[in-house]
């Protein structure tokens, strides 16, 4: 059974044994089937309804999609999801973003961000001096900057939080 959350604030559990969908526990007509032109036909209950899947996020398991000239959002969660959630493990809450932390002792040279700056992965933070030769730490994923503790020109110890990130 998936749990599909539309436009964030309206919640279906959805199943689909062997043709027969149930949606909430209540038996549902419904056919859905791709067409060659890029178009979604839904027929529910009766009614035709034409979609068009607008953008894809496999990662967060999220569609956008245009039904009829409207727009929605739907989250889904596969019974896996329901399963970690059910355990204290949903994942996408459990992703924080960690402190930037000096990987050896050195010097900082230069401070390349400022708090409340947005980052994505990949993106300079700091450059370290450590034993003659200069290393660029970079942001390991997409956040943004809540706090620099580093002070340019001060020597600092392997592993003292340079930068907080959220």
């Amino acid at each position: 059974m998936l749990q599909v959350t539309v436009n964030e604030k309206n919640n279906y559990a959805i199943d689909n044994n062997e043709g027969q969908w149930t949606i909430n526990d209540n038996s549902a007509d419904l056919d859905i089937s791709m067409q060659p032109n890029g178009l979604v036909s839904v027929l529910h209950n009766g009614k035709s309804y034409t979609a068009i899947i607008e953008k894809t996020d496999r990662k967060n398991k999220e569609v956008s999609i245009r039904v009829n000239g409207q727009q929605y959002t739907a989250s889904i969660k596969e019974p896996i999801d329901q399963l970690l959630t059910n355990m204290g493990l949903d994942l996408k809450s459990m992703k924080k973003a960690e402190p930037v932390k000096a990987p050896m002792p050195g010097m900082i040279l230069k401070i390349l961000v400022e708090p409340g700056q947005v980052v994505n992965k990949g993106d300079g933070l700091i450059i370290l001096e450590a034993m003659k030769m200069e290393n660029m730490l970079k942001a390991a994923g997409t956040g943004t900057v809540k706090a620099i503790r580093a002070i340019e020109r001060t020597a600092v110890e392997k592993g003292a939080v340079l930068i907080e990130m959220e």
